[in-house]
């Protein structure tokens, strides 16, 4: 029984000094953004066809605002889906992305104790991902993207928050340890903000 001890003792200690790969933006780490660890150094940095996109599942309506920004409104207590679409429009001529990752974050809570960083107060099952591009939707045919869903939920103490959608359109592969040699890639920011309708 002691030993079993000490080793848990061990393991716990070890975990609790142990450097994250990746370090998810905030969530296992101080990191702000994907740039504490990757360069943007990819061929995709022309605007025009770069697609970042949240729809509204149910009717898939975008949820970009004039101003640029994304709104999630949602009716407390109730859940509400959204599809983030990431990629390139069918006609770029630059080699395509082969891995879109993505993570939203209320970057006030960075260096917070928190283990989520997602807006206070919300629930949420899929607030990051790393996904292999060539998924399929009507609204994008064509198109070299990754899509898929996130279902949020504003809880009792839930308020209006302002969130970072930080993207990276990658190819090729990081080398641990080395996560600026080997992958290019670029990196990308949205505001999304979240509202609360009682």
């Amino acid at each position: 029984m002691k030993t079993i001890l000490v080793i848990f003792s061990l393991l716990v200690l070890a975990a609790n000094s142990a450097i994250a790969y990746p370090p998810a933006v905030g969530i296992l780490s101080n990191a702000k953004s994907c740039l504490s660890c990757h360069v943007s150094n990819g061929p995709w940095t022309d605007a025009e066809k770069t697609i970042i996109d949240i729809l509204d599942k149910e009717t898939m309506k975008s949820l970009r605002q004039a101003d640029g920004t994304f709104l999630l409104e949602v009716k407390r207590g109730q859940q509400k889906t959204v599809l983030t679409v990431i990629g390139r429009a069918k006609d770029d001529d630059a080699p395509s992305p082969y891995r879109n990752a993505w993570t939203y974050v209320d970057p006030t809570r960075i260096g917070t104790n928190s283990i989520s960083k997602f807006a206070p107060g919300w629930a949420v099952n899929l607030q990051m991902s790393c996904r292999v591009v060539g998924d399929i939707t009507a609204d994008f045919e064509g198109s070299k993207i990754t899509v898929l869903p996130m279902t949020v939920q504003p809880l009792d103490d839930a308020q209006n928050s302002d969130l970072q959608l930080q993207v990276m359109l990658t190819k090729d592969e990081s080398i641990k340890g080395k996560p600026k040699e080997g992958m290019i890639g670029n990196y990308f920011e949205r505001t999304v903000r979240m509202k609360v309708i009682d």
